[in-house]
């Protein structure tokens, strides 16, 4: 019994580590983005002033 929940906590650990590399590689694309967007309207507004 005990060798089957070892085998389920470790499943789900590996399904948790991927789900979480792949969250953070879809957060660094849309804060790359946000920044992105940022500068360029701080920069419209810095040339209008």
């Amino acid at each position: 019994m005990s060798k089957i929940w070892k085998k389920l906590l470790l499943v789900i650990v590996i399904i948790l580590c991927l789900f979480n590399v792949v969250k953070k590689i879809a957060y660094k694309n849309s804060l790359k983005e946000e920044l992105k967007s940022s500068v360029e309207y701080i920069d419209k507004n810095g040339k209008g002033e």
